[in-house]
């Protein structure tokens, strides 16, 4: 049984199953693999609100309450206007961009990482960097973005070409971050009962 809004069920009648050998394991990649061979792309599309959310829970608990600064670009389309909304103004604010394999360590407090799709583990920064785990299919699609990777790396196109190359996907209207998502894994950390952010919990993003 499946429904969108529930968990889904399976019910074996042990009758009629067989139990067969599983397949092998798959060797565990690392990140030059999984950047190599694009195991860590994914087309997200409208569900990328999801792990969004998970996401902006993870970043709220790691800032403890202060005010985030993202940096400009696509970081900032994903989370700029919910942390502005969740998270006051004032002293102490952290920088927040992306860090990972292939992509580099910007100088910033707080950096978005990926999680290994096999493992579970997080990428770790060297710089000194805070890391804040996030999907590694979204973290791809930030870093790494289709429409901003299809010219060619020097010369550019050919004039009378460019116009033809489809511009880049465009929502309808302003992104956000499931809701859902954001309080269902805030509600599943220690840090949820803190006074400073049982009230970001209750307001939801």
């Amino acid at each position: 049984m499946d429904d969108c809004g529930c968990w889904q069920v399976v019910r074996l009648v042990p009758q009629a199953v067989v139990r067969l050998p599983g397949p092998p394991e798959r060797p565990i990649m690392d990140w030059a693999e999984l950047l190599a061979t694009g195991a860590l792309w994914h087309r997200l599309s409208e569900y990328r609100d999801i792990p969004a959310g998970v996401t902006l829970a993870q970043v709220v608990a790691t800032a403890g309450g202060a005010a985030v600064e993202v940096a400009p670009g696509p970081v900032a389309e994903l989370l700029g206007q919910a942390l502005g909304a969740l998270l006051p103004a004032g002293e102490g604010v952290k920088r927040l961009d992306l860090a990972g394999p292939g992509f580099g360590e910007p100088a910033t407090d707080l950096a978005l990482v990926p999680v290994h799709p096999q493992t579970g583990d997080m990428w770790q920064p060297r710089a000194g960097a805070v890391p804040v785990p996030m999907d590694a299919a979204l973290w791809a699609e930030l870093a790494f973005p289709p429409h901003r990777t299809r010219l060619p790396v020097v010369g550019g196109l050919l004039a009378g070409v460019e116009r033809d190359d489809p511009l880049p996907p465009h929502s309808w209207y302003p992104f956000q971050p499931s809701r859902e998502a954001f309080r269902y894994t805030l509600a599943r950390m220690p840090a949820v009962r803190e006074p400073w952010l049982r009230p970001i919990y209750d307001q939801g993003c």
